[in-house]
């Protein structure tokens, strides 16, 4: 079984700078303790793989620094001072729009417009605290945040009376407090998920001093379940915390539910001893409308789903949706007096923004709209796949997934221009709802161009070799005069 480290350190534990003492003595404590953010870039030749990362060719993750716009702090006149700002802002809204139309990587639908709610940006809305007790912070937006709660419990059919649920700042929030629910509920159980999780789950591992079991993956992406098997068996005697990937993050693999509890079932773990989040961060948005997928419910027996609201629906901040059921949240849920209200969620203060995009995207599309999008992403995977395949291109595409995995491609400019997520030799994009047939075929275009001029240029090194070894042993020369 495999544990996650030492302790960090609590800020009370850090060494004080000595008060009094050698000034040389001092001065070797300061740069000791001293630790520059630069110094930690990483090369292009650090030989380091992480998942998810837009990385180039050699497998190593390169950490390209991010600058720092300036802010003057000299006095110049109002007119003068806003003249520069409305420039900085003009010249930023052309690079989102660049970097937008050339965005295939990452699961995010960037087809939208809020241009309703614009006039909502003037008010400062925190839906802080329990997302159905009202605080005494009287500028919130709980009325949408909570119906938007109950659409995503009918989608997973749960009763309003049993579930429990709040609108998170992002997917990872969502997964850290699925996790935090079961070990609330099984203090002492042991956290099991796939190699290929997300890395949220194993980071909830280590903030909260989680035994915790990496599963080995089928080539598919998806949980080893003869090793999940095995590692429950070995470990009968404490609860398990499983972690059901809806999607995987590199190749968008499902892991099987239902295998999943028959497991559990066959190895001896009643419904009192497990706990089953499901990280359903892009896929779980999808997976409820297509017809032969299987149904993730809570009509069976798992302890919470989240997922991700930036991503196929699209916002213009990030945000997701955690649901668990009503008896499990009570375990962490406390009144809290300065807010005249009870907190269970992980941060407090909440974007109260976020609840107004879900809900105007969720109200003017319905069920319906969202069928659609679904199908055309997938539909419109499956045209990038057998473009890819007719270029030569090795792919790969899961049957419950819009995710398509390909030959990592060697030069990194593409890789950043297409803001690609590189793990390895493999690459994929996710084709979402604003990914249309012209983008993928300038896409393919643009790639097969990309392996050319590596071809070339590979094949122009092998003949400058051959040049070089040849005019140094001199068969080069001609003897025929």
């Amino acid at each position: 079984m495999q544990t996650f480290g030492e302790a960090v350190e609590l800020a009370s534990s850090c060494p004080l700078p000595q008060a009094v003492g050698d000034v040389a003595e001092r001065h070797i404590s300061d740069d000791l303790l001293k630790v520059l953010r630069t110094e930690r870039l990483k090369a292009p030749d650090t030989l380091q793989v992480a998942p998810y990362q837009a990385t180039p060719v050699c497998g190593a993750i390169t950490h390209h620094h991010a600058a720092g716009l300036h802010i003057p702090d000299e006095e110049r006149p109002e007119e003068e001072r806003m003249a520069a700002i409305n420039e900085t802002i003009q010249k930023y809204e052309k690079k989102l729009a660049e970097r937008t139309k050339h965005h295939m990587g990452y699961p995010y639908n960037l087809d939208f417009d809020f241009g309703a709610l614009e006039g909502l940006t003037r008010y400062s809305i925190n839906n802080l605290g329990d997302p159905f007790i009202e605080s005494n912070y009287g500028v919130h937006s709980r009325e949408f945040e909570v119906g938007v709660l109950n659409w995503f419990a009918r989608l997973w059919e749960i009763d309003e009376e049993e579930y429990w649920g709040y609108i998170t700042n992002c997917g990872t929030e969502g997964n850290l407090h699925g996790i935090l629910v079961g070990r609330e509920n099984l203090p002492d159980g042991i956290l099991y998920a796939s190699r290929e999780t997300h890395y949220s789950i194993f980071k909830a591992a280590r903030m909260y001093r989680m035994d915790a079991v990496k599963v080995s993956t089928l080539e598919t992406g998806e949980i080893d379940y003869a090793e999940l098997e095995a590692s429950l068996k070995a470990n009968a005697g404490r609860p398990a915390i499983i972690n059901v990937n809806i999607g995987t993050t590199v190749k968008g693999a499902v892991d099987d539910l239902d295998r999943v509890l028959d497991i559990l079932k066959a190895t001896g773990y009643t419904e009192d001893r497990f706990y089953i989040h499901c990280d359903g961060a892009l896929f779980g948005m999808m997976m409820p409308f297509l017809k032969q997928a299987p149904m993730v419910t809570f009509r069976k027996p798992i302890g919470s789903v989240s997922v991700s609201g930036h991503k196929f629906l699209g916002a213009p901040v990030p945000c997701g949706v955690v649901i668990t059921r009503f008896r499990h949240v009570l375990a962490l849920s406390s009144d809290v007096e300065y807010l005249n209200s009870r907190d269970a969620t992980i941060m407090g203060s909440r974007n109260g923004h976020a609840p107004l995009y879900l809900w105007y995207t969720l109200t003017r599309k319905g069920y319906a709209g969202i069928a659609r999008d679904v199908e055309r992403c997938m539909r419109n995977a499956h045209t990038l796949k057998s473009m890819l395949d007719q270029a030569g291109v090795k792919t790969m595409l899961n049957e419950l997934s819009n995710t398509v995995v390909f030959e990592r491609p060697r030069e990194e400019a593409f890789v950043r221009k297409w803001q690609l997520a590189c793990e390895g030799d493999i690459a994929h994009v996710v084709v979402m709802p604003n990914i249309d047939i012209a983008k993928l075929e300038e896409f393919v275009q643009d790639y097969i161009s990309s392996r050319a001029r590596v071809a070339i240029a590979a094949a122009k090194r092998v003949a400058a070799d051959a040049r070089a070894a040849e005019a140094e042993s001199g068969d080069g020369d001609d003897d025929s005069a």
